[in-house]
């Protein structure tokens, strides 16, 4: 049982975007670095960015591995089309203009192999030229700062009725280079708590380039902020920092016309 997963009203809830900061985001950059308008976004959840940027000239396909996050989309994303698979091996048969993975989607690759096989995916479904867009957990920030480490979090969260509360511990895998997350669900209609079990793979700025070269993109722009999860707000005309110490990493990348495969 995952909580959040199996219930997407309950995670849209949880994780509120009514500005649809994250897809207008998207579409900005898009628009910024001349993409084109067939997407793909992977790990796409409840289909909320998917849903507004179908809305707003799209052509949108998702992809994500949660059967009842998929469902949801379905029923309310109708226009976008989805598939349930694995970020790993997911296989369309079809290429796009745009790829997107945000909500450090990209991070549930944890080892080196998991990454290479994901970027290959990445181009294997890209047209030449294509953007991929990604939005994740900036691992230099954990360089200098405990802040996200130290203690335990406690959020309540009120669905249906129902008081929800979580408790969230963050810890650093060094050797595996993970973030580790363990949270504690109660309600009153349980008797135990929930207890899940997740981890991101940390990666830097320099290593992420370097993947993406290698997997046959040139990175355009690869920045700290703003984005759609910063303290500063993202605007359509923001500069892009790159001092890349803050807790996000965002990455425009462009498939090589000569990296394909």
């Amino acid at each position: 049982m995952n909580l959040l997963t199996d219930n997407p009203e309950l995670y849209e809830h949880q994780f509120p975007d009514p500005e649809h900061v994250a897809a207008r985001f998207v579409h900005d950059v898009v628009t910024r670095f001349g993409g084109g308008r067939d997407l793909l976004d992977i790990g796409c959840g409840t289909g909320r960015d998917a849903g507004w940027l179908s809305r707003n000239g799209y052509r949108v396909a998702g992809v994500d591995s949660s059967e009842n996050m998929i469902a949801h989309m379905r029923e309310h994303h109708p226009a976008v089309d989805v598939a349930l698979a694995d970020m790993r091996s997911f296989d369309l048969d079809r290429r796009f203009d745009v790829m997107t993975c945000l909500d450090s989607a990209m991070l549930y690759c944890h080892t080196n192999a998991d990454l290479t096989v994901f970027l290959e995916r990445c181009r294997a479904h890209l047209l030449p030229g294509g953007l991929f867009v990604a939005e994740m957990r900036n691992g230099a920030f954990f360089l200098g700062n405990t802040e996200l480490l130290d203690g335990v979090r406690t959020r309540s969260v009120t669905w249906r009725g129902t008081e929800y509360t979580s408790n969230t511990e963050l810890w650093i895998d060094h050797a595996a280079q993970l973030l580790r997350r363990r949270r504690t669900w109660e309600w009153a209609e349980r008797t135990e708590p929930l207890v899940q079990r997740s981890a991101w793979r940390l990666l830097f700025p320099q290593e992420l380039r370097h993947l993406l070269d290698l997997a046959g993109f040139e990175v355009l722009a690869l920045f700290d902020s703003p984005g759609p999860r910063t303290d500063q707000p993202w605007t359509a005309d923001a500069p892009l920092s790159g001092e890349l110490s803050g807790d996000r990493l965002h990455v425009v990348a462009r498939l090589r016309r000569d990296g394909c495969q």
